[in-house]
């Protein structure tokens, strides 16, 4: 069996003037982190690029794809961001000085007890026939939930990992072995 190289990447910087708006684009900086990310990333066999839907990751995933004209690239609604918010009967598992935070998550943001971030690592976390190297560029919290999976951690730990704008993460699944944190928050190819 082959192993699996999953890069998370969050998406580049949006654009101040949306707020915190969804439907919010990238900044030029945001571009920019683009633009070099796509440069770090042209010489990985990616098979394919997974993007959230939104905009701003959308417009990042663009952005690549330059530098990586053959792999096919797609919008995929398993990488949307999304807040894991535990249930009312999972509230006591995460600690209380979250729970006001976890409280004010927009509902169009909210998966609860993160049921769509564990069909996420359920799909893209298995190994196959052969090496697969992909790249999903994201959100903060759906790379959190992964690196969190990966080092199985507590179910609320996604909330103290902070990914940089088009930093790379990157985990791994081999067969008969535990997933493995490759490396976090890699922003060697960024201007600091």
């Amino acid at each position: 069996m082959g192993r699996t190289r999953l890069y998370l990447v969050r998406h580049g910087e949006q654009d101040p003037a949306y707020g915190h708006a969804p439907d919010g684009g990238l900044s030029p900086h945001g571009r920019d982190q683009a633009e070099r990310l796509g440069q770090r990333l042209r010489t990985v066999p990616f098979t394919a690029i997974h993007h959230s839907p939104l905009p701003r990751a959308a417009q990042t995933a663009a952005i690549v794809a330059g530098h990586l004209p053959r792999v096919p690239t797609h919008a995929c609604d398993l990488v949307t961001d999304r807040t894991p918010v535990p249930s009312p009967g999972q509230r006591d598992s995460y600690p209380g000085r979250w729970h006001t935070w976890l409280d004010g998550v927009p509902p169009d943001e909210r998966d609860e007890n993160a049921v769509a971030l564990r069909a996420a690592v359920n799909h893209f976390g298995v190994t196959s026939a052969s090496d697969r190297d992909e790249l999903l560029i994201t959100h903060n919290f759906v790379i959190g939930w992964f690196v969190r999976h990966v080092l199985d951690a507590p179910t609320w730990r996604w909330i103290g990992l902070h990914q940089d704008n088009c930093a790379i993460t990157i985990v791994q699944w081999a067969s008969g072995r535990p997933p493995v944190l490759v490396s976090y928050n890699d922003t060697g190819h960024l201007p600091p």
